[in-house]
């Protein structure tokens, strides 16, 4: 299976929990979300430290595609997070599909802080459009797990979701609708 990353504290459990149950587990590094651009490869950097401890494959996508990021949600920033999944979902699959992966799943189903509901819509839409299995599981419960996992290994640890949208409600403690 593929598994879209986006940080590594949410992706060391969700990987041990893909491999207990019995997936050969790849990570897909794709987020034009992440901003700044320092952010992003802040992020990169820690996931691939934590694939070398984890030992997994790691692909990482060439494309950083802020742009087309920004020209999605702009205008609709109450709905970001749609148009966010949507890109990024869309793109696992398709380059599962490339590589001959049998599914695909994000470990955004860790975080309490993601729409749930919604990426299931959407990863369940995309693998009924691209004929490829998306995997749901409700990872939440573990979210401090897999945060325990990655203190001891001193990665860089994130303090909003990603875009600027999402920093600037975190600290100026505002809700964009």
């Amino acid at each position: 299976m593929l598994v879209h990353v986006c940080c590594a504290h949410c992706a060391a459990y969700t990987i041990n929990h893909w491999r207990e149950q019995r997936y050969d587990v790849s990570a897909f590094w794709y987020n034009p979300n992440i901003h700044p651009y320092t952010e992003h490869e802040r992020r990169l950097e820690a996931m691939k430290a934590l694939a070398g401890q984890l030992d997994f494959p790691l692909i990482v996508s060439e494309d950083y595609e802020m742009v087309d990021y920004f020209r999605r949600v702009v205008g609709h920033e109450g709905e970001r997070c749609r148009y966010c999944f949507q890109m990024r979902l869309s793109r696992t699959a398709q380059v599962a599909r490339e590589r001959d992966f049998g599914a695909f799943t994000t470990t955004l189903l860790i975080s309490p802080h993601q729409k749930h509901e919604l990426i299931h819509e959407i990863g369940t839409g995309i693998a009924e459009e691209m004929d490829i299995e998306f995997l749901y599981a409700d990872l939440r419960k573990r979210y401090s797990d897999s945060r325990r996992l990655t203190k001891p290994l001193e990665l860089y640890r994130q303090q909003y979701c990603g875009c600027v949208y999402s920093e600037w409600e975190r600290y100026a403690n505002i809700k964009i609708e």
